[in-house]
């Protein structure tokens, strides 16, 4: 779908035509970055850009492929004036998580692919979102754009300004790369939707984390539990020494950590526990941290908590 010349000189009616594109854009620069709060940022930088350069769009592409190209030029040049790398250990120290409420707003556009804008766990769960990260930023964007965006070698190359050749050389290169840093256990978390088994596990788990009850919190967390807070480096394996350091930090003890209580929500198609706490002498809950959860055969398999600067993004209140 092309612009008329109204959509071309007024800026209103330009906003209008390229808004409905935002989610799906945001989800594009999300998974370049990693970022949640940077995806929205280039995400504007790409209107900003797309409006300037207006006059350039000629209507050989559709307006969606031509928004793409744009946006994906804004995150390879926001990469390259701040190149990031995980760390030696494979952690993602920028990662944030992307609220569904958000994911589940992308329209599917008559006449303008509609399948191109479903978003698959297996392309947004945090273990891909991470996995990605560890690409260099331009076979980064060939395989978002061949492998889950679906488009073709021809067309990521007129994208990116190369050729086919190089397009599926990188691409070749950045699946072999994406596979070695990816879970093992991987294939066993993706599920359409969740289960009647995962929403009691994820009553329990609330339960438990409530009542400060540490034995039962344990009993549904898998013995080789990984758990991580971005940005605060470290990755913690095996359920018993994670839980051992919840409790020397006060967890269980109402007297010294307080009271807790959580809100559910989701993000990356995981479910999210967000939790506050009470503590001792203080009347409201205040906002403590998101647990994203990642639920595999039963058990919970691993734990990236965010911290509650983060709460904003999902609607939820500062405190209750």
């Amino acid at each position: 779908m092309g612009m008329t010349a109204l959509q071309l000189t007024d800026e209103t009616a330009f906003s209008a035509l390229v808004e409905r594109h935002r989610r799906e854009l945001q989800v594009h620069c999300y998974r370049m970055l990693g970022s949640f709060e940077e995806s929205e940022d280039l995400t504007q930088e790409t209107f900003l850009r797309a409006w300037r350069s207006r006059a350039t769009y000629a209507g050989r592409a559709s307006l969606r492929a031509w928004l793409y190209r744009i946006a994906t030029n804004a995150c390879l040049d926001a990469l390259a004036r701040r190149p990031r790398v995980p760390t030696e250990s494979g952690e993602v120290l920028w990662l944030q998580p992307f609220p569904d409420e958000l994911l589940a707003s992308i329209p599917a556009d008559e006449g303008e692919e509609p399948d191109a804008v479903v978003v698959a766990r297996e392309t947004i769960e945090l273990a891909f979102i991470v996995a990605i990260q560890h690409l260099a930023p331009r076979p980064r964007a060939v395989l978002i754009l061949r492998d889950v965006l679906g488009w073709r070698a021809s067309e990521t190359a007129e994208l990116l300004d190369t050729t086919v050749a190089s397009v599926n050389s990188a691409l070749q290169r950045a699946r072999a790369s994406l596979k070695e840093h990816l879970p093992e256990r991987r294939s066993e978390w993706v599920s359409s939707e969740v289960s009647a088994a995962d929403r009691a596990l994820l009553r329990r788990y609330v339960e438990a984390c409530e009542q400060g009850a540490v034995e039962p919190l344990a009993t549904i967390l898998h013995e080789d539990l990984r758990f991580s807070m971005p940005p605060q480096p470290g990755i913690f394996e095996g359920r018993d020494e994670i839980v051992g350091g919840w409790v020397e930090g006060g967890f269980g003890d109402m007297e010294r950590f307080g009271r807790m209580r959580c809100l559910v929500t989701q993000a990356n198609l995981q479910p999210v526990v967000a939790c506050y706490v009470k503590g001792p002498g203080e009347e409201r809950y205040r906002s403590l941290a998101l647990d994203v959860l990642t639920v595999a055969d039963g058990t919970i398999v691993e734990i990236t908590m965010f911290p509650r600067d983060l709460f904003g993004a999902f609607g939820l209140p500062a405190e209750l």
